[in-house]
């Protein structure tokens, strides 16, 4: 059977100019593994909670606290992308750390065959790079920027001292993003390759 995958495009929301990143991903992935595909193009730290908005339902790593507030939260792992578009979903929201509320918008641009010389995910393109972990959401990773590029700021230096050097808006280092999917996709392959072996095994 011919491999099927879809575009991506990852908006962050509630920030201007846009932060954005394009990928393409088979069909086949889950939401647990769209995240860390997610986590990884940002990238993010992968530190925090997370969860899927599609339609009235959750999805994301249920907890007995979330029964214990009344709140039912699907497995993230449980839900294919494939299932989602021929449901006709082509646009949902991700939400990354729920202090900082970092909601991300997931629009599926295209479908198409997968080219058999790639293995997936492949980072396509994006602009500008991600907030720092713990920032303080969109206000203040606005301040933040604000912060960082005028020396005359008196909170340049704090802030330039707590992200660790300085920070470059427009660089969002897309050669270290690429290789991070490379490697997601790697580790894909070998674990695709170990489960075919296993159930061969099986029909013996």
């Amino acid at each position: 059977m011919t491999q099927q995958i879809a575009r991506i495009r990852i908006d962050l929301e509630h920030l201007e100019p846009r932060i954005w990143r394009r990928v393409e991903v088979s069909l086949t992935t889950n939401l647990r593994s769209l995240h860390e595909v997610i986590q990884a193009v940002m990238p993010w730290e992968n530190t925090h909670l997370y969860q899927f908005t599609i339609g009235d339902r959750v999805y994301g790593e249920p907890s007995p606290e979330d029964a214990a507030w009344g709140r039912k939260i699907y497995q993230a792992k449980g839900m294919r992308l494939g299932t989602l578009i021929g449901r006709g979903v082509t646009k949902f929201v991700y939400t990354y750390d729920f202090g900082d509320d970092w909601q991300h918008r997931i629009t599926v641009e295209s479908v198409g065959v997968a080219d058999p010389a790639l293995d997936y995910p492949v980072f396509i393109d994006g602009e500008r790079r991600a907030p720092p972990e713990d920032v303080g959401g969109p206000p203040g990773f606005m301040d933040f920027i604000e912060a960082v590029a005028k020396r005359s700021h008196p909170q340049h230096k704090d802030m330039v001292r707590w992200y660790g050097g300085p920070f470059h808006p427009t660089d969002f280092a897309a050669a270290d993003i690429a290789a991070g999917l490379r490697a997601i996709a790697e580790r894909r392959k070998v674990s695709l390759e170990a489960f075919k072996r296993s159930r061969k095994m099986r029909q013996r």
